[in-house]
């Protein structure tokens, strides 16, 4: 398998007052295409400035990052929403739905803003809630919906423009354990339809669905563990 991700001896730091906090220190990563990669660490070790930075929500301090071939450690800002349109998709703890819309038009609304097309883009909405088992509940709103199925539409939200990358973080966070499990084994399954996921938790049980775990501590990757695909 061909590298997707390639950080580089990446670097984060914030001034606090006088003081310096180095939030990522020296990271150095490689994902392969098709891989599913969990990166675990307690709170504060960095692991949700290192998701930011991997879904081009910010930018590093020094080193490289190199997407699909690309550096990006250094473009522009709209030129990062371009990439990240069309290349990541972001499944989130909150599920982050619009209370007003339908569930249809929450998976809808990415589309819109990417300038797909009305008859294709609800073409790609339909089918993405269809993937993940919603399709009679297009026309549902967020209140209307279990907390397991609005992280379904979360999950479709994110799959809609059918973007090589997912990244989940902490997906299974604001559920019980075993609706946490369902949405776990519909990952696992888009992984295995060739979506890369990369997923971030602060729990080991859901580390352990992953097919490589790699453990963040102090923003320095402490160790890994999982065969590499490939």
């Amino acid at each position: 398998m061909e590298d997707l991700i390639v950080l580089d001896r990446l670097t984060k730091t914030y001034r606090l007052g006088n003081e310096t906090i180095r939030a990522l220190d020296g990271i150095s990563l490689t994902i392969r295409r098709g891989e599913f990669v969990c990166i675990i660490g307690p709170s504060g070790s960095g692991k949700s400035t290192l998701m930011n930075m991997i879904g081009l929500l910010d930018t590093p301090t020094s080193g490289s990052y190199r997407l699909d071939g690309e550096e990006v450690s250094r473009l522009p800002d709209s030129r990062l929403a371009d990439i990240r349109n069309r290349k990541i998709g972001f499944i989130f703890q909150q599920f982050n739905l619009l209370p007003k819309l339908t569930a249809f038009e929450n998976v809808e609304l990415p589309l819109i803003y990417r300038g797909v097309p009305g008859r294709e883009r609800r073409r790609m909405a339909m089918e993405a809630l269809e993937k993940v088992g919603l399709g009679d509940r297009r026309h549902h709103r967020p209140g209307q919906l279990s907390g397991g199925q609005q992280q379904r539409v979360a999950i479709a939200r994110a799959l809609a423009g059918n973007p090589p990358i997912l990244l989940a973080d902490e997906p299974t966070g604001s559920l019980d354990t075993r609706t946490g499990g369902e949405v776990m084994q519909l990952i696992r399954e888009l992984n295995e339809e060739g979506h890369t996921i990369v997923l971030i938790t602060h729990d080991l049980s859901i580390a352990s669905r992953a097919r490589r775990i790699v453990h963040i501590r102090d923003g320095r990757l402490a160790e890994e563990s999982g065969v590499p695909a490939g």
